[in-house]
Parts: structure tokens; sequence; C-alpha cells
């Protein structure tokens, strides 16, 4: 899925080689034919990497709230998880596992083969870390992602979700995905509106609701903002400040935050032709029942 990492980022790293353990697979749901399970000690985040390619999940030094969110789609930073135990924010975890063919065939679309993977890595988490975890609905304050009073004001994508591929390289566009962020400003090549809502909740103080009414994709391009809330405090450390290792983490990049002239997330919205109107009313929220570490392979 730290300052939380973005799930759906590529980081690169060296190649580990995976024992595998067979994975029976239970009636009526999908599961990996084959995982393996490994905890990960590095504390440089730089090793990170979350990758699927055809019928293979390949994941290193990822923490397991990352895998959680991924699997039921929820925003890294988000607000609709609860219930998840400090550890299994901290500790990080190599996985690698495998579905049969005939569960993420080719002929699927990007969609469907990203609905399938969630569905897949749900039965890993529920066999392996023994997530139980439910759906409800709560009341609570929202923003809805709406079209501006003066219209949309950012361009349709050069492609449609017909053209796209599941692992773009090259030149090729990057359907559904966002890079940057709060620093960074928003930079997507072909985008839905349902995406943005979805990446813009990482850092606003409320869960944020696509209500644009609008299909399609779009290429958006923004500056940074500066921050809506706060960052949590910082974990005192376990060992004296002498003897603790410092973390290596990819560079931050987000410039000065305290800079007066960086605008507001309003703002950047606004020059895109969106605002965010604050509401309340049901959002539905996932709650963590039991989680555990998990058994070796």
């Amino acid at each position: 899925m730290t300052s939380p990492c973005c799930a759906r980022m590529l980081w690169i790293a060296a190649a580990i080689a995976f024992p595998v353990l067979a994975q029976p697979k239970p009636a009526g749901r999908l599961a990996f034919e084959v995982t393996s399970v490994k905890p990960n000690q590095s504390m440089d985040m730089r090793t990170m990497r979350n990758q699927t390619v055809g019928p293979r999940l390949s994941a290193a030094n990822v923490p397991l709230f990352m895998f959680v969110v991924t699997a039921y789609n929820l925003p890294f930073q988000s607000m609709r998880l609860i219930g998840m135990p400090d550890w299994a924010l901290r500790e990080r975890f190599d996985i690698d596992a495998k579905a049969s063919d005939d569960v993420l065939p080719a002929s699927l679309a990007t969609n469907q083969r990203k609905d399938r993977m969630r569905e897949l890595l749900q039965s890993l988490l529920a066999d392996r870390f023994q997530l139980a975890i439910h759906r409800e609905s709560k009341d609570m304050s929202f923003y809805s992602l709406a079209i501006g009073k003066n219209g949309l004001k950012t361009p349709k994508a050069a492609i449609e979700e017909k053209d796209c591929v599941e692992d773009p390289t090259g030149d090729q566009v990057r359907c559904h995905q966002f890079n940057g962020g709060q620093g960074r400003g928003l930079h997507g090549q072909a985008v839905t509106m349902q995406d943005l809502a979805e990446f813009i909740e990482n850092w606003t103080d409320h869960p944020v609701v696509d209500k644009t009414g609008i299909q399609g994709f779009f290429a958006i391009e923004s500056e940074g903002w500066v921050p809506m809330r706060q960052p949590p405090p910082q974990a005192a450390p376990a060992t004296p400040p002498s003897a603790a290792p410092a973390p290596i983490g990819p560079p931050r990049g987000d410039g000065d935050m305290a800079d007066p002239t960086r605008p507001t997330l309003f703002t950047v919205l606004g020059r895109l032709g969106l605002e965010l109107r604050l509401g309340k009313g049901p959002i539905d929220i996932f709650v963590v029942d039991h989680i555990e570490r998990p058994a070796a392979n």
C-alpha cells in the first residue's frame, strides 16, 4: 500500500527467490494456487515493491496494512479502515503468489483483472494472516467531489478503457494511476473521477466520494498543495537514539510546505474545474475484527 507510500507505486528492487507453499482453493472463492509469505526486517524503504504481472503477485518489504487497503480498494492512508493493530502498520512482508491461468486469463479487461486480484489477495490475507474484517455504514462528515460552477477544465485522456494494457512499458499510458501527491501535485495520463476521489482522500481530513457523475478517462496535471491534516506524531524509538539506526527512505521531494504561495487542495481542484463540498451522511467503512502474524511457510 511508513509515511505510507502509495500502494499502486512500483519500487524497483533486486530479484528475491521465494519458497512456495501449496494453497488449497476453498470452494466458492478465488485463491492463489501457491503462496510464499516471509517477514522482511529491512529498514530501507527504497527496496519496497508491489507488482502484479499476469497471474503473479510479487511484493517485497511492504507493510501489512498496505496489502489490506489494496485488497479492499481503499486509499493507503484511509480513514475508512478501523481496528488495524500497530504491529500491522509497522511490520513488513515479502509475498510471492501465483494464481492459475484460468483465474486470471489474458483475455480479461484491466479492471476485471484488478477486481479478481483483489479477491485473491483477500483470500490470501484470510488464509495466511487470519484476517477477519467486516464492512459497515457509519454517519460521518465527507467531501463530495463535484463539478465547479464554471464547468470542468481538465481535458479528456488520449485513450479509452479498451486501450489499457496490464503492464505498460516505454511510452504506453498507465491507466487508473496517479504519480505525485500532496507535495508534488496530481499527474495522471488516463484517470477517472473515481480514481481522483480515491487518490486525494489520502491527504484530506474527511473521506471523499465521487459525485461528479462523469465517466471516462481524463488527463490531470496540477501543482502540489499544503497539508489539510497534520501527520501523526512519531513513535518514540525502542532503543536509545544513539543506538537506533536511522530508517532509509526515498527522497521526499515535496518542497517547502510552509511556502505561503503554495495553494490549498481546494484551489488546486478549482483550477481543474472541480470542487469539494462538505456534507454528512452514511459512509462505508471496514473494521478489522482479527489479524495475526503468519505461520512460517
